[in-house]
């Protein structure tokens, strides 16, 4: 009896998470992000672990744009299938899935979903200054994404809001103010999740299929390569980033997110 692909990449993925964050927490390696002392700095294993710096090819080039690659690999899968597997339904699904991705990382009715949790849950906006200086300033910077500075905003950097004799001459640049504290669901395990369940349930339409034309071959090949690194970059985010209850409550909403295509 053949093993349905979308419950060995639910399993999968689960395996993976779960083994990263029990070895993250075995020997330390993860980063916790909603620290403010220590979120701005390099994690503590930069230097040593090529994944736990943020800047690795990875995260720069793949994850960072990780539902433009997905949304990529569908339309490739999509538009070269035979005519009859070629669906609205299947459209829809994407466009339910983006719709997803949106409302949870960019906008719902105002701040996303994911930042609403974090405030919801004891977030506050706060600012690092170079000499790693930090202070809480109103919600709306966060909110908007404004930088301060000393120039631009000299009211928030007296009185309640900073301690002026802690101050450098580096901590006039301009900073960008931070949702930290609270609970910050780990984004990247959600959309992770997501996006892998979602290409897996497309492939298996595919494998559905009798006969693959070489251009359909190449999009399954692409979008099997493509899932093969969502999981690296699950295992990746389990083992440096994020406390195991963010990474946990990410991985549930992943996988609700993906969920939602299954009720229609």
């Amino acid at each position: 009896m053949s093993v349905d692909v979308r419950y060995a990449a639910f399993g999968g993925i689960t395996a993976i998470l779960l083994f990263g964050t029990l070895y993250s927490v075995a020997y330390d390696t993860y980063l916790d992000t909603s620290n403010p002392v220590l979120t701005h700095l390099p994690h503590h294993l930069h230097a040593t672990h090529y994944f736990a710096n943020k800047s690795n090819i990875l995260n720069s080039y793949f994850v960072k744009r990780a539902w433009g690659w997905t949304s990529a690999a569908f339309l490739t899968l999509w538009l070269t299938s035979p005519p009859h597997k070629r669906t609205v339904h299947r459209v829809v699904k994407w466009g339910v899935e983006t719709a997803v991705w949106l409302v949870f990382t960019s906008w719902f009715f105002g701040p996303a979903l994911l930042e609403r949790l974090t405030v919801a849950s004891g977030g506050e906006c706060m600012a690092t200054l170079q000499s790693g200086t930090v202070f809480t300033v109103p919600y709306e910077y966060c909110l908007t994404r404004t930088a301060i500075s000393w120039e631009t905003h000299p009211f928030l950097f007296t009185g309640s809001f900073a301690e002026s004799s802690l101050w450098t001459p580096d901590d006039r640049l301009p900073v960008l103010p931070r949702l930290r504290k609270g609970h910050d669901v780990s984004g990247h395990v959600f959309l992770l999740t997501m996006s892998a369940l979602f290409l897996v349930d497309q492939i298996r339409v595919s494998l559905c299929a009798r006969t693959w034309s070489l251009a359909h071959a190449s999009a399954v090949v692409f979008n099997i390569v493509l899932v093969a690194i969502w999981l690296v970059a699950i295992f990746t985010t389990g083992v440096y980033f994020h406390s195991p209850f963010e990474k946990f409550t990410g991985y549930l909403l992943g996988v609700a997110g993906y969920m939602v295509t299954l009720l229609y």
